[in-house]
């Protein structure tokens, strides 16, 4: 099923070639070597009225290759890094030196720079039928950030769940922070607003952040905020209140500092119209949540339907946002012989009765 296909042109040329991966009951999953990208996730479809037995393409994406280079760039389905989400001011120290970085947010450095991870072209180091392994070589001083960087990233296709590895090594200390920016609509990509999804967060604090997105001190308490997920709440709900973290950011783009260590239940979202569910877990201290508030109508989707704001929500597991610069967070120092190591299963799944 993992047959490479064709899949455009960049704009220098270079080709891009798909691999869709999945099949015996497991989901569809469908990847780019651009960027490591997931173009599309179908679930195997136990109601039979699936397409070829499977459902809508629950993630956002582009229909061409060129699109998922091109500026500003909404990280559909891309690996991010080398450091996913923002570093203030596009700077940090480290070991005594100061590091300056390529910012594309105004001054911030967001997801490792205009020329971070998602616009590279990686190498498939291993393909099987029911999983791919991608490498990509960062050099030093790429963006700004030291030290000679090897990346792998690693999914795999079981019964209802996607495996999403991550992991890197380098030749100088230096900083990482690696992702997958899926933005997951489980109506169907193109479907419109998420606004109806449920969303459950296991995380009891959550980041204030100031007027870039960047984190104002330590972790605030969820309870009696908008931000108390632990229950479940209705997306639409959730970005439209009148609190003062949702207003500065226009929605959710917030880190959750998760409870407990280990592989474990960071998130839950459920479409009640169409009864299907996805659980997010991990082995990473954070989850960030993006309710897609950039989205602009300006893109044009996979399906051929142009994406609004809240069309999507991405649900990224990751170290916190502006670790290399705030002590008080878990370090995010990646320093020779050691390896950085990140695990994501994505499990889908459908409520009993559902049409």
């Amino acid at each position: 099923m993992n047959e490479p296909t064709p899949f455009g042109e960049l704009p220098d040329g270079r080709p891009v070639t798909a691999y869709t991966l999945g099949g015996e009951g497991a989901p569809e999953l469908r990847v780019l070597d651009v960027g490591a990208t997931v173009q599309s996730l179908r679930p195997h479809d136990p109601r039979g009225g699936g397409v070829d037995g499977y459902g809508p393409n629950l993630v956002l994406g582009h229909r061409e290759a060129s699109a998922y280079v091109a500026r500003p760039p909404a990280y559909h389905g891309a690996v991010v890094g080398r450091y996913a989400n923002r570093i203030a001011q596009g700077r940090f120290s480290l070991d005594g030196v100061t590091h300056r970085l390529e910012p594309n947010e105004g001054a911030t450095c967001l997801h490792g720079g205009p020329g971070g991870f998602h616009a590279r072209l990686w190498t498939v180091k291993d393909l099987q039928p029911a999983s791919i392994t991608f490498q990509l070589v960062s050099q030093d001083g790429d963006q700004g950030f030291p030290g000679e960087l090897t990346a792998w990233a690693t999914y795999r296709v079981e019964p209802d769940t996607v495996v999403v590895e991550l992991s890197a090594s380098t030749t100088k200390p230096t900083v990482v922070n690696l992702t997958n920016h899926s933005y997951f609509n489980l109506s169907g990509e193109g479907s419109g607003s998420v606004d109806g999804h449920v969303l459950t967060v296991d995380a009891d604090r959550y980041l204030p952040v100031d007027s870039t997105s960047i984190p104002i001190g330590a972790p605030a308490e969820v309870a009696g905020t908008p931000f108390d997920l632990t229950r479940g709440a209705r997306i639409g709900e959730v970005v439209r209140a009148p609190h003062r973290d949702i207003g500065i950011v226009g929605g959710l783009d917030h880190s959750f500092d998760l409870r407990g260590e280990g592989l474990r239940r960071a998130a839950r979202i459920e479409d009640p119209a169409s009864g299907r569910s996805l659980e997010v877990h991990t082995d990473q201290p954070a989850l960030q949540v993006y309710s897609g508030n950039f989205l602009d109508g300006v893109t044009v989707g996979s399906g051929g339907k142009r994406y609004r704001q809240g069309d999507g929500v991405a649900l990224e597991t990751q170290r916190h946002p502006d670790a290399p610069n705030q002590d008080w967070l878990p370090s995010p120092v990646l320093r020779p012989g050691e390896t950085y190591r990140s695990l994501t299963l994505w499990r889908l799944g459908v409520s009993a009765g559902s049409p």
